[in-house]
């Protein structure tokens, strides 16, 4: 219990059991006789245990299946004010109490930087649902709605939804702080800085590796990281102005996930109401699909939270029946580091193009030199060029030509046998080469930074 609760006099309502998974719940107006309330669980975490047992133990298998090419979500169901926000990002900068979120980030950079024979992609998305509006809060126009679409292939997906291509856990915390930035948050007598929206953090990690085969085999794992809001009665919360609105929208998308659960788990409905909501269609893979999910169920412990705790308690005992088919996403078609790849064998066609010509070119200037030049070091420098990288040949080559297009334009300017107008037609065209030269040097420097940029990102 929080310092307000004590000061309040509110008793303690709440027995965890760590080692068997349980829960009681005592009614504080229960009459003599009336039995508290159990639920079992996969795991329980009381007031003492540490956000890395809650990551470790249950979060930590999820990542991995993810990195192994299955979808994986996540989500924080719970009274506003009982830590659904700390469970998932915590504080960020004492590595004891950081949350789910940058201890998957973590895990994942840590995991690709230990790999070997495999080629990793990370893209991160970030976007909430406000008032049943969807929000990329990685865009620059907040303004904009996002449209809801649907794939026969790969399912419920947004329209023109930002994503960033992430190499290191700095660049995808980054990532994750602009969006903070744009979060809608509100204060409430509950909390200070409640979540006044749901919001999702999605990392996509495509991984390419060479099979028994011989081929290329792609796999594509999706990690959907959900902070929900909060439900909450408003009479508690002492709400005014836009506040009661967002409670209303808030409860009706939860009041929604529960009829999708109670739909899933009771067997006998024919249909799931996926559709109810916003927060159900995206999370609609989560919950009886393709997807490994945990569900975190956040409490309070004291006696005034005895309605909503125990509702928190029969939500996730309802939730825990759902049967879910992931499976490892094998080779998509759609996949961005298909097309990187792809791009690469392109560009790298094009560089050994670009140095089969150079070195045809100097095999033929050095046809042109006499027999007296054979042997120096300039001629022993370029036979070492020829056994270097493209690059180097390509950049090596374009310097000795401008070296000798520059030397013949001075000799046309120092040859007074010529008369002007010879000579300046002779300038002319010898000012047009090196022009020429200047455009395919910057053409092969462009060429080498694209393949050497998506072969990194690659």
């Amino acid at each position: 219990m929080h310092r307000k609760e004590e000061a309040a006099g509110y008793e303690r309502i709440l027995d965890m059991d760590v080692k068997l998974g349980q829960v009681t719940i005592r009614n504080p107006k229960a009459s003599l006789g009336e039995l508290a309330k159990t639920f079992t669980f996969d795991a329980v975490y009381d007031a003492s245990s540490k956000q890395a047992d809650l990551y470790d133990e249950t979060v930590r298998p999820l990542v991995d299946s993810v990195l192994q090419g299955f979808n994986g979500t996540m989500f924080a169901y719970g009274q506003t004010g009982t830590g659904k926000t700390y469970t998932m990002q915590g504080a960020w900068a004492d590595s004891e109490k950081r949350g789910v979120i940058p201890n998957s980030f973590e895990h994942i950079f840590t995991h690709i930087s230990r790999s070997q024979n495999q080629q990793y992609l990370v893209r991160a998305s970030y976007l909430e649902i406000y008032q049943e509006e969807i929000r990329d809060l990685l865009a620059k126009d907040q303004s904009k709605k996002m449209e809801l679409k649907e794939n026969p292939e790969t399912g419920v997906y947004i329209k023109d939804l930002s994503s960033f291509v992430t190499k290191n856990v700095k660049e995808i915390e980054h990532v994750m702080n602009l969006g903070n930035q744009n979060r809608s948050v509100g204060s409430t007598n509950m909390n200070e800085y409640s979540s006044r929206s749901h919001a999702i953090f999605v990392i996509t990690v495509e991984c390419s590796e060479i099979g028994p085969d011989g081929e290329d085999h792609i796999r594509v794992g999706k990690l959907n990281l959900v902070d929900l809001a909060g439900s909450e009665r408003q009479s508690k919360m002492g709400i005014q102005g836009e506040r009661p609105k967002e409670a209303s929208k808030i409860n009706l998308s939860l009041s929604a996930l529960g009829n999708v659960i109670s739909a899933l788990v009771d067997g006998k409905s024919t249909h799931i109401p996926y559709r109810d909501s916003k927060l159900t269609r995206l999370l609609q893979d989560s919950l009886g699909g393709n997807a490994k999910t945990i569900m975190v169920a956040t409490l309070g412990p004291a006696s005034h939270s005895y309605d909503e705790s125990l509702s928190t308690l029969r939500f996730a005992n309802r939730a825990k029946n759902i049967k879910n088919k992931p499976r490892v996403n094998e080779d998509p078609k759609d996949t961005l580091l298909r097309e990187f790849q792809e791009e690469i064998i392109r560009l790298k066609a094009q560089l050994e193009k670009r140095g089969m010509l150079s070195k045809k070119r100097r095999r033929n200037s050095r046809r042109k030199k006499t027999l007296d030049w054979e042997g120096t070091p300039e001629a022993e420098e370029l036979e070492d060029n020829e056994d270097g990288g493209l690059e180097k040949n390509m950049k090596n080559y374009l310097k000795e030509q401008k070296e000798r297009l520059e030397e013949e334009k001075a000799a046309i300017q120092d040859d007074h046998s010529l008369v002007n107008e010879d000579k300046q037609k002779l300038l002319e065209e010898k000012e047009k080469m090196i022009e020429e030269l200047r455009k395919e040097q910057e053409a092969t420097e462009l060429l080498a930074t694209k393949y050497k940029a998506l072969f990194r990102w690659a």
